[in-house]
């Protein structure tokens, strides 16, 4: 574990239902500055829903979401003024790593990365463009700063969404599979990256099936199944040879 205590991601009590699919049923979870937390589940166990609830891009339906102090209790579907303020300042706070890389096709690589800077946070062109490159830079993709989308592989594009992240200054990274759609040899240069965040004391929590990565970098593996949290553990409990007989089926499965 990385030592620090401050608690920055709180959540509690959280549920969320799709008409008569209960897919999250009241998740606890208390994350640290500074810890990765891996989540790793079956298909359809709520991973990508919890996460998502995290920012509030899934309203649930119940329960507690608390990042960084900033708090939201059982907003509903219809969140008040209040709520819909406090949702707003979580947002701030953090930033998603999406699958699909969800870039602009008609923008350059920089355009991307500093669009937040400028529409959101009201920085000018300028300087918004001096801190694009520092973090185009930063993810080894200063020379493609120029490019569009198009023009990119899967993984430097996915860089460029790290990138766009990193440039709203996130206490917390939310990734939701970051490398699932990008072939063997790609997902590397992603994995890297992403490294180096945690290197820098970055919270993260990262849902993937990289299991190199989990066992390398997590400061904990959390293991999802039918709505519910049924693991909170170490990497090397989860992957090792006190592992839950479920666990080590799912591990034989997805390597």
């Amino acid at each position: 574990m990385n030592g620090q205590t401050n608690t920055t991601v709180r959540v509690r009590g959280l549920a969320k239902s799709f008409g008569d699919n209960h897919v999250l049923r009241n998740i606890d979870l208390t994350v640290s500055q500074g810890e990765v937390v891996v989540i790793m589940g079956p298909s359809g166990s709520g991973k990508t829903t919890f996460i998502r609830s995290l920012n509030f891009l899934e309203l649930p339906d119940r329960g507690s979401v608390s990042v960084c102090g900033i708090e939201v209790s059982d907003a509903g579907a219809k969140p008040g003024r209040a709520e819909r303020g406090r949702i707003t300042e979580i947002r701030k706070k953090t930033a998603m790593v999406f699958q699909s890389f969800n870039l602009f096709g008609h923008m350059t690589a920089l355009d991307n990365v500093v669009e937040g800077l400028v529409s959101v946070r009201g920085v000018k062109r300028a300087l918004a463009n001096v801190r694009g490159r520092e973090l185009l830079a930063q993810v080894g993709l200063l020379e493609k700063a120029g490019e569009y989308p198009g023009r990119l592989s899967g993984g430097q594009k996915q860089r460029v969404a790290i990138a766009r992240a990193l440039a709203m200054d996130p206490e917390v990274i939310l990734f939701d599979e970051p490398t699932s759609a990008l072939d063997p040899e790609l997902r590397g240069e992603v994995l890297k990256v992403m490294r180096d965040l945690a290197g820098k004391g970055m919270t993260m929590l990262v849902v993937t099936h990289e299991t190199r990565f989990a066992q390398e970098v997590a400061d904990r593996i959390v293991f999802m199944e039918g709505g519910h949290i049924v693991e909170d553990t170490t990497p090397a409990h989860f992957f090792g040879p006190q592992a839950s007989e479920r666990s080590v089926q799912f591990l034989g499965r997805i390597c």
